[in-house]
């Protein structure tokens, strides 16, 4: 019998994990580590969850006419139209990436850096993640050029990759990829007969509503996949709703029928109760529209007061255009950090910052990144309060008034700060230094 795949625990959930257990014990712990978003259900949809409660039949395996129907709707509106019947939801895009992964075969290309288990899912389905690094400042995209030569040469040595992923905008950099190179992708992947699957659940996240993400589907519409859900957007992560748009091309309908089987195989269909409210929310009435908006104004605000901390004490960080992501580069201050903490890479800057300071942060290499850069991923959506209460305070206020100017985020803003400050001055600690 053939061994195990090995995989480890995602990065993100068990940074969570350990940084929970922390503060249970009592310490003093600020989770900047995963991306969950912390902020309330909007009303509406909650009632309308509620009052799906009885809805307790399995359903379609692509999940329900409805839904499907209001997903067509969403993308519609952002110049994507798509035949419902080429519309699967499932229970959260990261399932769906992971059956399609099942579908298309063959190995994947991942760009570097990228989103904790693209790699690790691509290992889980037999395939080989093939690493390629991106353009400075535009994360989620492989270098088109770089891409060419990364695919020759597996070939060359006999692998077979057929798919690339991509994320626009970008985790874990908060960046969004040019048009320009997004077209230049589209263009690569057509010439090496790839899929491209282009995850954009942060799609809604872009803080300049007039320069929104550009989806490779604009420029490969018959061999591109986009997956989206309401995890980010809406903050719904609990509710595990994802929802994916298959291309209108002979390869996208042979995708949908192997989908499905993967689907009917390992989830039948998607969660009855949440499809009902997830219906409503794709369906964009005002409410919902006005919440996204409000969310993301609050990350554009939070998240640009943590990335000054970062670029004050001297770490290069490309601007942030979407997200609640960070992934600042200590590069330069790699001498101060080797003599004064004994700090050499990512793996032991962001130990020093979890043991000594209670600040929970990934390193570069959860990531795909090598063990040397002095990078780090952080996440600012844990700032906006302990309560709904305190989180609805700093959604109304990112729209009337200053968030930051609620004692509960300019805590964790100004914590950051003086983490920071102390990290660039402090002298040598008596503990052991972290290789």
């Amino acid at each position: 019998m053939p061994e195990p795949t090995p995989v480890s625990m995602s990065a993100t959930l068990a940074a969570d994990e350990a940084l929970a257990r922390r503060r249970r014990a009592g310490e003093r712990v600020m989770s900047m580590a995963s991306g969950e978003i912390g902020l309330p259900v909007l009303p509406a949809l909650r009632d309308r969850l509620a009052a799906a409660a009885d809805e307790n039949a399995y359903g379609s395996v692509a999940g329900s006419p409805s839904l499907r129907t209001a997903v067509a709707g969403y993308w519609e509106r952002r110049g994507l139209d798509v035949d419902p019947g080429l519309v699967v939801a499932g229970p959260g895009s990261k399932s769906l990436l992971f059956a399609l992964l099942l579908a298309i075969g063959g190995d994947v290309i991942v760009p570097v850096p990228s989103w904790v288990s693209y790699a690790a899912q691509a290992r889980l389905v037999g395939a080989r993640p093939i690493p390629v690094p991106i353009l400075p400042g535009q994360g989620g995209v492989p270098d088109p050029d770089l891409l060419r030569e990364a695919v020759a040469d597996a070939r060359a040595a006999g692998q077979r990759p057929r798919a690339v992923v991509v994320t626009v905008p970008d985790n874990p950099t908060g960046t969004v990829a040019s048009a320009a190179t997004v077209r230049r992708l589209a263009q690569a992947a057509r010439e090496l007969d790839l899929v491209i699957v282009s995850d954009e659940i942060y799609g809604d996240l872009v803080y300049d509503s007039s320069e929104p993400a550009v989806s490779p589907a604009l420029h490969a519409p018959e061999r591109t996949v986009v997956t989206t859900g309401l995890t980010k957007n809406l903050a719904l992560g609990g509710w595990r709703t994802g929802v994916t748009r298959l291309p209108d091309s002979e390869l996208g309908r042979a995708l949908h029928t192997r989908l499905l089987a993967v689907a009917s195989q390992i989830w039948s269909s998607p969660p009855a109760p949440v499809q009902t409210a997830a219906a409503y929310a794709f369906g964009e009435p005002p409410e919902v529209v006005e919440r996204v908006a409000a969310s993301r104004r609050l990350h554009e605000k939070v998240v640009r007061a943590v990335a000054a901390r970062f670029t004050a004490v001297g770490a290069g960080l490309a601007p942030i255009a979407a997200t609640c992501y960070l992934y600042p580069d200590f590069e330069p201050l790699r001498e101060h950090l080797a003599e004064t903490h004994g700090v050499h890479g990512g793996d032991g800057l962001a130990a020093m910052l979890s043991e000594r300071y209670g600040v929970g942060v990934l390193p570069a290499t959860a990531f795909g990144d090598a063990a040397r850069p002095l990078r780090i991923r952080a996440a600012t959506s844990h700032f906006y309060g302990e309560t709904a209460e305190q989180q609805t305070a700093a959604l109304e206020a990112a729209g009337s008034a200053d968030p930051l100017a609620l004692p509960w985020i300019r805590e964790s803003v100004d914590r950051v700060g003086e983490v920071l400050a102390d990290l660039t001055s402090a002298p040598v600690p008596a503990s052991a230094p972290h290789a």
